[in-house]
């Protein structure tokens, strides 16, 4: 079940993934989300699987009207939706709706995961570069435990995520693995 403690205090946090990708730059994002969501796919089944926690982290794109079930139907019908639909939220999912770059930025997601007794998050989404390596620096000022799935977290430009993966290991602390070595695939 997404909302119950998961084994060790971890969390799968999946960011930005619910995506219609019409925004700047997304003709870059595309192909690399399209070699990632396999692994996200896997991750969030073993998660679920595992009884540890998924929880969707996404921007509102600027809807400020919107709840999760709309951003989720928008994005899974859109020109993209074969992109969401293997790893769309299920009914019962966990979901944190933000508007900037890292998924604790104004959100309720401190609390969300103090309430779940979680000190471990597992990062995967996208962009490796901007949103991933913003919530895993706030996650480890936060004294949080950061784990980031190369093979699970798609870039705009390659070089950039390369540095931005070093970053988060050397700075942060981060393990920075293959999902496979998470525990949360099968």
């Amino acid at each position: 079940m997404s909302g119950s403690t998961g084994p060790a205090g971890r969390a799968l946090v999946v960011i930005d993934m619910i995506n219609t990708y019409d925004h700047p730059d997304a003709e870059l994002l595309i192909p690399s989300a399209r070699r990632v969501v396999p692994v996200v796919a896997d991750l969030i089944r073993g998660a679920r699987d595992t009884g540890v926690p998924v929880i969707y982290a996404n921007d509102n794109f600027g809807l400020w009207r919107s709840h999760h079930g709309e951003l989720v139907e928008t994005a899974r019908t859109g020109p993209h939706g074969d992109l969401v639909e293997p790893i769309r939220p299920e009914d019962d999912s966990l979901f944190v709706v933000k508007a900037r770059h890292s998924i604790f930025y104004e959100t309720p997601m401190t609390y969300l995961l103090a309430q779940l007794g979680v000190d471990h998050v597992v990062l995967c989404g996208q962009v490796t570069e901007q949103c991933v390596l913003y919530s895993a620096l706030d996650a480890h000022i936060r004294h949080l435990d950061v784990t980031v799935p190369r093979d699970a977290v798609a870039s705009i430009h390659p070089r950039l995520e390369e540095a931005a993966l070093e970053m988060m290991e050397r700075n942060m602390g981060a393990r920075v693995v293959r999902a496979k070595e998470t525990g949360l695939t099968g």
